[in-house]
Parts: structure tokens; sequence; C-alpha cells
């Protein structure tokens, strides 16, 4: 599915509503690219080729369409192209393929919203337009931007979007008292929730998971074309060296906030790049800066960031206004005395509280899954 909110889906134009479901179909390869679909359509509605946006470097929806309607024997001149986001007017790692559509012959451009890429942002349309291509904005603009909401968000913020993942008993509890938490939620539920790990740009945890679970934190429940990177924060560059997480070729950030030559060097020669971020906010102790940090993964192209963490790191975030979506699965059990989802507070009034609204709730194997979503934080 798209976006179970989006009503406008159900009743799009049906070239439109495919080309959303080839996007969706295929989301977990593209990034750092968007994930997009274009189908090409004759004058009479008939499918002359469709394609979708394919693996970083590899040729984008609008290019994989005019080569399926080339092999369909299919001549596209005057063809309507239905496209889920703006065709790209710039040189990145292909050509523009607004310019593809306009020398192919196609008379009409069909997009759901515009890019918000300042290489693009509306030069496609322009472009298209001074070739002579008709060009209607809208269908599906809001089912195309749910499912691009990371890029949007590099984008337009300059931070990815974050997506705080979070298993959990009933009342609210992680692990018990002495750490232990396996398994509180499911098969199906882990299953599901390395399903959100593919789709993210990375992978996020503290050195406190790390040091406690030995995680691997990669993924491994479903089919996967492409490993996300993996961040941690560790302020003391304490993440051992025989740890779990470099079993997987993939790539790995360390961000801390103490320079040390000799655990760098180390870290390097597993690969990892050490970045130190120390906050200026932590009054004396060597915390990393979780804003800066968030901006750094932007500029190393991250869309989604896939937080998995414990209660303190989750509580940090939480207090620094950073979260944007919470993905909990709970458990039904009760655990009663353990570990709490975030550590925050105490709040002086129930309206400093974090204001969620639910974006659906799904039953997982025999637990449950809830997307909540902080209020407005999709408004950019």
């Amino acid at each position: 599915m798209i976006n179970g909110n989006d009503r406008q889906y159900f009743t799009l134009p049906a070239p439109m509503a495919k080309a959303l479901e080839l996007a969706a179909a295929h989301r977990n390869a593209t990034p750092p690219n968007p994930s997009v679909g274009c189908v090409i359509t004759s004058a009479d509605g008939a499918l002359l080729g469709q394609g979708f946006t394919q693996a970083t470097g590899g040729p984008h929806a609008e290019v994989q369409a005019l080569r399926d309607a080339q092999a369909r024997g299919h001549n596209v001149s005057g063809a309507t192209a239905y496209v889920t986001l703006e065709p790209c007017a710039h040189h990145g790692r292909t050509g523009p393929c607004c310019d593809a559509l306009a020398a192919a012959g196609i008379g009409k451009v069909v997009a759901a919203i515009a890019d918000p890429n300042p290489q693009v942002a509306g030069l496609g349309f322009a472009r298209l337009q001074a070739a002579g291509v008709v060009v209607e904005v809208g269908p599906g603009a809001d089912a195309a931007r749910e499912l691009n909401l990371g890029f949007f968000s590099r984008m337009v913020r300059r931070t990815p979007w974050l997506r705080m993942k979070v298993a959990a008993s009933l009342d609210g509890r992680t692990a018990l008292d002495d750490g232990t938490s396996q398994w509180i939620t499911s098969g199906p539920a882990r299953a599901d929730g390395h399903a959100w790990r593919a789709r993210a740009s990375a992978v996020l945890t503290g050195i406190g998971t790390v040091l406690d679970d030995d995680p691997q934190l990669d993924v491994r429940l479903v089919e996967c074309s492409r490993q996300p990177m993996l961040a941690i924060v560790d302020s003391q560059l304490q993440t051992p060296l025989d740890a779990r997480l470099w079993q997987n070729a993939r790539t790995v950030l360390i961000y801390g906030a103490v320079h040390d030559a000799h655990k760098e060097a180390a870290f390097a020669e597993r690969g990892a790049t050490v970045v130190l971020m120390p906050s200026a906010k932590a009054a004396g102790r060597t915390k990393v800066d979780l804003a800066a940090m968030l901006a750094d993964l932007a500029a190393r192209e991250c869309n989604e960031v896939h937080v998995e963490a414990g209660g303190k790191l989750n509580g940090s975030f939480i207090r620094e206004g950073l979260v944007d979506e919470l993905l909990v699965y709970l458990a039904p059990s009760l655990i009663g005395q353990g570990r709490p989802m975030a550590e925050f507070g105490p709040l002086a009034s129930l309206t400093d509280r974090l204001a969620l609204e639910f974006k659906s709730v799904e039953q997982i194997g025999p637990d449950l899954r809830i997307l909540a979503r902080g209020v407005g934080r999709d408004q950019f």
C-alpha cells in the first residue's frame, strides 16, 4: 500500500495509480534517490511502457519506461507520461529525464508533485514546456510525497526523516530491569521491523545498545538488495572491535565526542569512519551533538534514519525535538518494573508532552504495530 490514509490514491487516474504502485514496490532499492514510477500511455489510454527508478547510478523511471515502450515496439510520439515526481533537469549520476522525454516525442507529462531538489524544483517542468510538452501537476501529490518523505525532508529541512522503532510490552517496557529483552515481541513483528530497516538510508543506535545486546542491526529477515549504513552514537569511542555489527559489509559511521587517535585508527582499519561532534550544550559532559549528527547524515545523502536504541538515547532524541515518528510494536504481555521506551522529563506540564497522531494501527502476528507521527512534523 502507498498510504492507508491517502483516500486520493483510490480516485487517481489508473496510470498514475500504477506509477505509484511501481514506485512503492521498489522503494527499498533507490536511496539516496527518491522512489519514482512512470507509466506511458497512448491517446486512447493503452499502456505503451512503464518503469521505476533503479538502484543508485541506474536509470530513472522515465528512461526505464521509454526503454520498455521501445522493447514492446511502441512509438511514444504524442503519448502521455504519468510520473510520480517531476522529471529531473540536471546531470547527476544520470542525465536529465526531462530531456529524454522531450527527445522521445512525449506530448504530455502528468506529474504528481514537483521535485524539492534545488537542482530541479520546477526546472524539469520548464524545460518540458519549452520543448512543447504539455505539463499537468497534482494527481497523486499526497501519496507521492508520503512515499518519499525522507527525500523531501533532506531536501527541504536539510535533515533526514527520523523514525524511532520500539518493541515493548503492553505497559511500555522494552526489557527487564537486568536488560533482558529477547524476545518481547514475536517473530512476525521482528521480520516486519526488518522491512522498515530495509527502506531506511541508515540504521542508528547508541553505544549502550551495542554493549548490552551486541546486535547486528542489519537486514536479514526480509529480502534486501542493499544494506543501510549503520550509525552509532558513541561519545567515548567504546564500540568493541569484535562486536557482531562488523560482520556485514556496509558503511559504518561512529559519532564520537572525544579524540582518541589509537581508537580512531582501529576503527579505520575496520572500514569505519569516525565523526567527532561534541555537543556545546553538554555542560562539561562529553556528548554527541545529535542535531549536528543528523545534519551530517543528510549531507551524506541519508533520507530516512531508523533509530533502534535504548531508553536514554531515545529520551535524548525526544527531549531535543528530533523525532518525526514512532514505530512501536506492542506485545500482549505485561512486564511491570523494567526499562522504559524513553527516559526524559519530568515534564513541568502536560502541554510539554510530545503530541502524536496515529497514522496506522495494525496487528502483526500476535502483536500490534503502531505508527504515530509527531503533530505537524510533516509540514515542511
